[in-house]
């Protein structure tokens, strides 16, 4: 049995805490059995007060934890990962390295570079800490983009819910995809979320129309990457004019359809790279774009990376199990 543990402080997020926590303990070992036991702990074993002002009595104190029998350290995010206190970043820096691994959760990601635990590594936090988090960490080679990033034994994560996408990374790669998407059922959220490892997926970003027609536009869009996607073809699904639908849709979804269109199908190809074995040549036509060279093009002018590397960078390694 695998063992986690998660830490707790004052001020601490409780999402970032209880998310990834139900996440392990739905997950079952090939015998039926639990896969994980879960901790928590808090400097001197104290009880917290949460920054929902929920009260979180912990199990353990972390001056008596091994950690050096641990398979995964949590460090959650909240206000109080923030403060930094100096008593638990010097007990991370000092015990932190011993786990098999370390991740964050959120602003957890502050305690971990402040221990100095994340120098050199591509991290992430919270999209609306990522600007603030680079410049107080300049070693630290921060990425705003993912829902997670794992860089060897550490692994870091985005806002709140991402806990639970990290979480169920951890149990696909510990225990098989069947036994993630198990869990992920369970829970009622995507084993891989619609926006793939974006944290500004469309889905994220741009409104849900508010009049029944576009909203049908939307999911078609959504559902069908390859279709003519055009104003015109588009404006007919909305029995519109192209120039009313046009209109319509920007205001109603902060967002041009082209530019929906666009990213959607950026989407569509982000997820398909991850999630699938096939080339490049038939994903570019599965998600609309024709041809391998349009589908780089658009790659390198949204993220920087072709979808070959793209697909090296995010794909993840088969199960060992």
């Amino acid at each position: 049995m695998r063992t986690v543990l998660i830490i707790v402080f004052d001020g601490v997020q409780s999402l970032d805490v209880t998310g990834p926590l139900e996440v392990f303990a739905h997950a079952a070992s090939h015998d039926g059995g639990p896969a994980y036991r879960v901790r928590t702990a808090s400097l001197g074993g104290a009880a917290v007060r949460a920054s929902s002002g929920l009260t979180l009595v912990p199990d353990d104190d972390l001056a008596a934890v091994d950690t050096s029998q641990l398979s995964l350290l949590l460090v959650p995010g909240g206000d109080g990962a923030r403060r930094r206190l100096p008593e638990l970043v010097q007990w991370l820096r000092e015990h932190a390295s011993r786990a098999s691994r370390v991740a964050s959760v959120c602003t957890g990601a502050y305690l971990l570079a402040e221990a100095g635990l994340l120098d050199g590594r591509r991290a992430t936090t919270h999209w609306s800490r990522c600007e603030d988090f680079a410049k107080s960490y300049p070693a630290i080679d921060v990425d705003p983009d993912p829902i997670f990033i794992k860089d060897g034994d550490i692994a870091t994560s985005a806002g709140v819910t991402a806990g639970i996408d990290l979480g169920l990374a951890f149990v696909e790669d510990d225990l098989g995809r069947d036994q993630a998407l198990t869990v992920a059922r369970a829970l009622v959220v995507f084993l891989r979320r619609p926006g793939g490892q974006s944290q500004f997926s469309v889905q994220l970003t741009a409104q849900v129309a508010k009049s029944t027609p576009l909203r049908r536009v939307q999911q078609w869009i959504a559902e069908h990457p390859a279709a003519d996607l055009s104003v015109e073809a588009l404006a007919g699904r909305a029995s519109l004019s192209p120039r009313q639908f046009a209109r319509a849709f920007a205001a109603e979804t902060g967002m041009s359809p082209g530019k929906y269109v666009e990213r959607t199908r950026l989407e569509a190809a982000r997820r398909h790279l991850e999630d699938t074995a096939e080339g490049i040549e038939q994903t570019a036509r599965a998600c609309g774009y024709g041809t391998p060279e349009a589908m780089r093009r658009a790659f390198l002018l949204a993220l920087g990376a072709s979808p070959a590397e793209y697909r090296r960078r995010f794909r993840p390694a088969p199960s060992s199990q």
